[in-house]
């Protein structure tokens, strides 16, 4: 961006966030809000057994539009795209509120309906979570980019705690449709501010999109996705369908790389792992959503039933997970614009997401709700240094260019990450809490408590309810401690990141440039030819 366009957007700017702000809370708020609904929406439609498509759709369609969305901005101009994701997940929104109802023109499945228009808001979502992201790199430069993408990790944590408190509120006063159509005036909010308030460059590229790469990234991420969903709990992991699903992956990942080689706007510019830096990144993200929403899965669970507490307050007693890490994104931040240095909070924030897994495996019937909210507290911490660190150093690790493409590289190996976390991590749980006493309590307990009966349990005799709640606390302690075979290489990887001075303007130093020319792009001059 020019010096020109940038001037001409700053006074914009804090307008422009808080209509940001609103999408990204959108993106973040609608799977939580809309978990806490499914009790409901089954007992409308039926379909037990499809239930757990209603997110998995959601997901699948987040993770494969993701690295397309940020290419798409980087080739014909980041406002448009962005509006246009909006409008696909409002419209995705509506059409889940009237799934099975006569407004979509007389009686359907309604649960098949539900689980086909999820997809679409995901394929909208999937722009809103990589295009927050690259519109703030757009507007700001590196050095103060710290400052604004820890207030975006301040939202994406309060969305963490918010969706299960509104979700509950709207299941329990409203009908389940409000759990989507609460979309429709937030993100007609949001689409008026930008729209009106938003200047971004605009350009557009002669060059022919990826439809090939993108056709065979798409086909590998969902083999991918039903792989990690579908395995343990579906079907075996060496069932026909799941080694399938991996053959499928492997074939159709190797022809993505051969085909990304050949073209000259690659969706996924494979140049971009050539930066150490960049590699390094996309390893810790993998790494982060790994262990984050795979064990973060599971306090929920443990407060519900060893804790006793009910849906709407366990949302409640996730506050310090979300104070933690808020409160330290922002911190943060503000050290990143004021001192342009960042090296040391991803290896911090490692540290310190591995000393809160390590307190959360001390979880157990005995344990009181302070101190498993202290343990949290410190969780939430480390995953504050961590959150808008690793997008910022993904970001200055590429030219402006491909600004989109690694947006939407560090979005997607995030969500991977947290794919595949959340399907070994229940499949651990479930082997664990099968070998205990409280495995014939529960009717086949899984990583997402499908077949768990609260009932039967609270009607156990007191002796029996203790070995029973024994059991289930031993299986999700042993959870967190495996997280923390993850977490632990986090800071490892992240000693090995170089500090690239951070960019005082939007103008990347030529490419192979030496260090003396990147610290002059970084004081905001002229980059030596």
């Amino acid at each position: 961006m020019s010096q020109e366009s940038q001037t001409a957007a700053r006074p914009n700017i804090r307008v422009v966030l808080f209509g940001l702000m609103i999408a990204m809370m959108l993106a973040m708020l609608d799977n939580m809000i809309v978990s806490t609904a499914l009790p409901r929406i089954v007992g409308e439609f039926g379909g037990l057994d499809h239930f757990t498509w209603v997110v998995t759709a959601y997901v699948l369609g987040t993770t494969v539009s993701t690295p397309i969305w940020g290419k798409l901005g980087d080739l014909y101009g980041r406002k448009a795209v962005f509006l246009t994701s909006v409008v696909v997940f409002l419209v995705g929104s509506a059409l889940c509120g009237m799934a099975g109802s006569d407004m979509l023109g007389g009686p359907g499945d309604g649960m098949v309906e539900l689980i086909a228009f999820r997809a679409v808001q995901g394929l909208g979502a999937g722009g809103l979570m990589v295009g927050v992201m690259a519109i703030i790199g757009d507007l700001v430069p590196p050095r103060e980019r710290g400052r604004y993408q820890g207030m975006i990790a301040g939202i994406m944590a309060i969305a963490m705690v918010a969706g299960p408190l509104v979700g509950g509120f709207i299941t329990d006063n409203l009908s389940w449709r409000w759990a989507f159509y609460v979309n429709l005036p937030l993100g007609g909010v949001a689409l008026l501010v930008l729209a009106t308030t938003m200047h971004l460059p605009k350009y557009r590229t002669e060059h022919k999109i990826d439809w090939l790469g993108a056709a065979l990234l798409s086909v590998g991420i969902t083999a991918i996705v039903l792989l990690t969903t579908w395995g343990g709990n579906e079907y075996d992991w060496v069932s026909p369908q799941i080694l399938g699903l991996a053959v499928l992956a492997v074939v159709a990942l190797v022809a993505f790389g051969l085909v990304e080689r050949r073209v000259p706007e690659p969706i996924l510019p494979l140049g971009l792992f050539a930066n150490r830096n960049f590699a390094l990144i996309s390893v810790i993200g993998f790494l982060l959503g790994f262990a984050m929403f795979g064990a973060m899965n599971f306090l929920p669970l443990y407060q519900q039933t060893v804790q006793g507490a009910s849906a709407t307050n366990s949302g409640l007693l996730l506050l310090p997970l979300m104070f933690g890490m808020l409160v330290v994104s922002l911190v943060v931040g503000r050290a990143i614009t004021k001192t342009g240095r960042y090296r040391m909070f991803p290896i911090v924030g490692g540290v310190v997401m591995t000393a809160g897994m390590l307190l959360l495996s001390r979880l157990d019937v005995d344990t009181g709700k302070v101190e498993s909210s202290l343990y949290m507290v410190v969780l939430g911490v480390g995953m504050g240094f961590l959150m808008q660190t690793s997008m910022l150093i993904a970001q200055n690790s590429v030219e402006q260019k491909d600004l989109g493409a690694a947006s939407g590289a560090a979005t997607f190996f995030r969500s991977i990450g947290g794919s595949f976390g959340i399907s070994l991590f229940g499949a651990i749980f479930a082997n664990r809490l099968a070998d205990s006493a409280a495995g014939s309590a529960f009717s086949g307990g899984t990583g997402e408590g499908g077949g768990m009966d609260l009932e039967k349990l609270k009607d156990l005799p007191a002796q029996a309810r203790e070995l029973v709640l024994g059991g289930l606390s031993g299986a999700i302690s042993h959870v967190f401690l495996w997280a923390v075979l993850f977490t632990v290489v986090v800071p490892v990887l992240a000693w090995f990141i170089k500090e690239v001075p951070l960019r005082s303007s939007n103008d990347a130093p030529p490419a192979g440039a030496t260090p003396e020319e990147q610290a002059e792009t970084a004081l905001g001059k002229a980059p030596v030819a």
